[in-house]
């Protein structure tokens, strides 16, 4: 009866664990993700585990120890210590709350949609690549995973140069290699970016190799970097609260009344480190003591040196800096301090080569510069994603865990820019690296009992986030490496003998190493910005696409998401990302479809059942009942082919590619409208035939890549052979999406080898091919709305890579009825390449007692109305030479004018049948047709029937017949 009660004991500890139970799991803590290769052991066998490789233990981690303290370490950062306040003081109170209350927003449905993403099913390394590529496909994965990999990199770089600004500008300047300092009232000096520089390289280095040699050196520092974090926040809470630095705050302030400002605009005079003999008033007398008329006038008048520097004019005193929570800044601080590089106060700056002791702007400020400043500390809410093997109750501890983080985190940043605005004066706020108190950190000298706790803690807090980051890049490379989507990656699959990728991690540390060079957290955090927001814009995106299409897979066990939050979540992504920096935004996004495409081009075909296929799907039949619901209007006329193989002997990839038209279908359709290329096996349906059939789809297949045909491959299996053309030939498409243009090759024997003579219809023993061929023609003319192409001398038919001199022609010759099909066929192969420095020529028929000229003019209308540019030309000949259907149909004319008249084509024109013959006998490159509509129509008079056998050699015959007069280097259509 106990052994049954323990295990339902044990899986309640698990929902509520005891608080024995949390601190045995705060001993193990580790933010890092458990390496790809020992957590695949968990599903070997014991004979399977490989001697070199320690079983991985059962996953043991709960919420807060797996998800939650992982996930708020990686999110707060060196921003909260270096610039909140900064970002405070420039941008008011009440914007510096909305920027971050923005980014908190985006960051949390983010994390709704990662959280029913991630409950959907096992999330392994490189969690956000996965996350997307199995939701939108490994071109979207892929593209966006690179851009995040790049932006995890430099995210490190960032958190290394915020170490080194704290070391160098707050805890010790003595060990500067670069000198002097100097004052910081401009921002950063040249000789501080240098030496950050260094010393950044030199951490990058030691972090990188600390990474290398094994991350459970990595691990067992997660407890100090998680312990500096949370003490670095909580004495500075206290500092809110107990002012204990009113005193040590003062600065020198002069408040004045300036034109265009309702308030008294102060601004902050330095008067700390070259300017410490300097005291803080403005005297012009001459037995004063060194004040701030020396420092700006230099012994001009008092009139000059105001109206140079008006706000001299103002009140000078000096003031507590940190007056404390009680004193009512919070008032004071509400609005918006933005200034231009190099601005004492907004619209002031100094002559060039005048050094006072001004705090000035080092850049640029506004609201949306500022939040690409600031959306880089709201980041890191992955971690919890990436440790799903590493969790007992993966699909409770996520969601909860990474929630709960994102509201403890946010709510720290919102109460901080209260706290801030309300203990410290505007002016303290704006000093960005407090030149004005002597070079002191602004968090630290509120904290509680010294600042050095501060200090060290965002010290070692910073260095901490930078080794997360050192070790999360590498993974996210390895990842999308193994996938071998992106075949220049694959190098970055390999790694040490346990796994841990270390080449991935020497390309990460190369991009950290250009952030460091950069020097500057804030120009490398609006980088990391938009690098994250692409992720996370794709991260909503996946939870939308699947959610809408209601994919049988999508089962998350996270019930509180909606399509509606993702997509908000989205919007806010992209109005953050153009905000902050519309260029580099744009930049970013080409880079991903870049990478989109070349995945889509040279990438490994993964079928992931993500939900891009399932959208394109849902989009073609939406599209197809659009077609069937509607009739095709002229104008968009093109040729959908259904291009019919006859059986060959051999059906080799190399035998079809020779014998069939491949590169005329391609260059005239060029990759649009539909394209169909199917043929029958002659049999029944065995295993063995259904084998063949396959081998044959592969082969045809294999021919239309190679000749860059874009269409589908249809093979059947038929007892008869016409009966399985003719039934593709109606069955083929899918609802108003059918083919339009049936092509063939035009039978290469019509008679069966004997001593006959070939006009002796009566004893003619006609092939196989060519009864076939008139048959399905037969089939082809009872349908009434396609169009045949049959094609002759296939095999000297230009490649795609033979290209036509612009010496070269087309010839049509034109079938007054046909209305303009044959123009239509010739402009489009001058679409391609191949035939595009071609000219087009028009030819017909006149009697010689006609009138040419206005046959010419009228014609030269109609091409000019179809927008289509060629040549016309008009050839006399006797009616003695012309064919009675011919001449009925193309020389009578009261039906010729009567077209002429009416240009515009009906449907009832558009619908007509009309048959293009390729002859290439006259020349390499050339392609005959004989005048194939009038005679089909005369052979066909009665479509009821079939064709009989006595009567197809006649009419065989009068088609292959020519009418085109012989000209070298041209193509002819008739």
């Amino acid at each position: 009866m106990g052994a049954r009660l323990f295990p339902l004991f044990e899986d309640e500890a698990a929902e509520r664990p005891m608080v024995a139970s949390i601190l045995a799991d705060l001993i193990d803590y580790s933010s890092t993700v458990q390496n790809v290769a020992l957590r695949r052991t968990d599903t070997m066998g014991k004979d399977d585990v490989q001697p070199t490789a320690k079983v991985a233990k059962q996953p043991q981690l709960g919420t807060v120890v797996g998800v939650y303290l992982p996930t708020m370490q990686n999110i707060f950062g060196v921003l909260l210590f270096l610039r909140l306040a900064w970002i405070v003081g420039t941008a008011g109170v009440f914007q510096s709350f909305c920027i971050v209350l923005l980014c908190c927003t985006c960051t949390m449905l983010t994390a709704i949609s990662m959280s029913a993403i991630a409950t959907n099913g096992y999330v392994p390394a490189g969690g956000s690549y996965f996350m997307i590529s199995r939701a939108l496909g490994p071109e979207c994965g892929g593209a966006v995973g690179v851009l995040f990999f790049i932006g995890t990199s430099f995210a490190a770089s960032m958190y290394i140069v915020g170490a080194v600004e704290i070391l160098l500008t707050y805890i010790s300047q003595d060990i500067a290699i670069f000198r002097p300092l100097g004052n910081s009232v401009e921002g950063v000096t040249t000789n501080m970016l240098n030496n950050m520089r260094v010393y950044g390289s030199l951490f990058l280095f030691a972090m990188a190799t600390l990474v290398f040699v094994g991350v459970k050196y990595v691990n067992k520092l997660a407890g100090l970097f998680l312990a500096c974090v949370i003490t670095s926040i909580l004495c500075i809470y206290i500092g809110f609260f107990t002012s204990r630095n009113v005193q040590a705050s003062q600065i020198c302030v002069i408040s004045s009344k300036l034109p265009g400002f309702e308030d008294p605009v102060p601004t902050l005079i330095s008067l700390s480190g070259q300017f410490d003999k300097y005291e803080c008033s403005f005297d012009a007398s001459e037995n004063r003591s060194l004040n701030l008329y020396d420092m700006y006038c230099n012994n001009r008048t008092v009139e000059i040196c105001y109206e140079e520097f008006p706000f001299l004019q103002g009140d000078v005193q000096l003031q507590h800096g940190i007056p404390g929570i009680t004193s009512g800044e919070l008032l004071n601080n509400l609005h918006s301090f933005y200034r231009l590089k190099g601005e004492i106060i907004p619209g002031i700056t100094e002559n060039i080569g005048m050094k006072t002791a001004s705090v000035k702007a080092d850049i640029t400020t506004t609201a949306m510069v500022l939040t690409g400043i600031f959306f880089p500390s709201c980041t890191g809410i992955m971690a919890g994603s990436n440790r799903s093997g590493d969790l007992r109750n993966a699909a409770a501890s996520i969601p909860v865990g990474t929630i709960g983080a994102i509201v403890t985190t946010s709510i720290v940043y919102l109460s901080f820019v209260l706290l801030f605005g309300s203990v410290a004066a505007g002016p303290m706020l704006r000093d960005k690296f407090g030149a004005s108190v002597g070079g002191e950190l602004l968090c630290a000298m509120i904290a509680f009992p010294s600042k050095y706790v501060v200090l060290f803690g965002a010290f070692f807090s910073t260095v901490g986030a930078g080794l997360q980051s050192l070790t999360g890049a590498p993974r996210l490379l390895q990842a999308i490496a193994k996938d071998d989507i992106l075949p220049p990656l694959k190098y970055f699959a390999k790694g040490k003998k346990n796994g841990e990728p270390s080449w991935a991690l020497l390309l990460s540390a190369a991009i950290a190493e250009v952030g460091i060079l950069i020097a500057s957290v804030d120009s490398v955090a609006p980088i990391i910005t938009i690098f994250f927001l692409m992720c996370y814009l794709f991260v909503n995106l996946a939870c939308a696409v699947q959610t809408l299409l209601k994919s049988p897979n999508w089962r998350p066990k996270f019930r509180f998401y909606h399509w509606g939050l993702s997509l908000l979540g989205m919007a806010i992504c992209l109005f953050i990302m153009f905000i902050s920096n519309w260029w580099q935004a744009l930049i970013a996004m080409l880079i991903a479809l870049c990478l989109y495409k070349y995945i889509e081009y040279a990438g490994a075909k993964k079928e992931w059942g993500d939900g891009i296929r399932g959208l394109s799907l849902s989009a073609a039949l939406y599209g197809l009942r659009r077609l069937e619901d509607s009739e095709v209007h002229t104008k968009n006329w093109r040729p959908q082919i259904l291009a019919l193989i006859t059986q060959n002997e051999d059906n080799s990839t190399e035998a079809i590619n020779s014998s069939f038209p491949f590169p005329f279908i391609s260059q005239l359709k060029a990759g649009k409208g539909l394209t169909i290329v199917g043929s029958i096996l002659s049999g029944s349906l065995t295993r063995e035939k259904f084998d063949e059939k396959e081998s044959l789809g592969q082969a045809v297949h294999e021919c239309m890549q190679k000749n860059k045909v874009k269409g589908f491959t249809q093979i059947s299996i038929s007892e008869n052979l016409l009966s399985g053309y003719l039934n593709m030939l109606q069955l083929s498409g899918l609802g108003g999406l059918k083919p339009n243009t049936v092509l063939m090759n035009w039978p290469k024997e019509i008679l069966e080898t004997s001593g006959e003579e070939e006009d002796d219809s009566s004893t003619a023993d006609f092939t196989q091919e060519a009864k076939l061929f008139s048959d399905v023609l037969h089939g082809v003319t009872n349908t009434k709305q396609h169009v045949f192409i049959a094609v002759k001398n296939q095999d000297i038919f230009p490649n795609n890579k033979q290209i036509h001199s612009p010496n070269s022609t087309i010839d049509i010759w034109w079938i007054v009825h046909d209305g303009g099909i044959l123009m239509l066929l010739g402009f489009l192969l001058r679409q391609h390449k191949v035939w595009r420095q071609t000219t087009m020529r028009i030819f017909t028929v006149a009697q010689p007692e006609d009138n040419s000229i206005k046959i010419k003019k009228d014609l030269l209308q109609f091409l000019s109305l179809l927008r289509i540019e060629a040549t016309v030309d008009v050839i006399e000949m006797p009616s003695d030479d012309i064919s009675a259907y011919t001449y009925e149909k193309t020389l009578i004319m009261e039906q010729r004018n009567k077209l002429l008249k009416n240009l515009n084509m009906t449907r009832r024109e558009s619908r007509r049948e009309i048959q293009v013959l390729t002859d290439t006998q006259r020349h390499k490159f050339s392609v005959s047709q004989p005048p194939f509509q009038p005679q089909l129509s005369s052979c066909f008079e009665d479509q009821s029937s079939p064709l009989a056998e006595e009567n197809l050699w006649p009419c065989l015959k009068r088609l292959s017949q020519t009418l085109s007069i012989p000209r070298a280097g041209c193509s002819s259509f008739m």
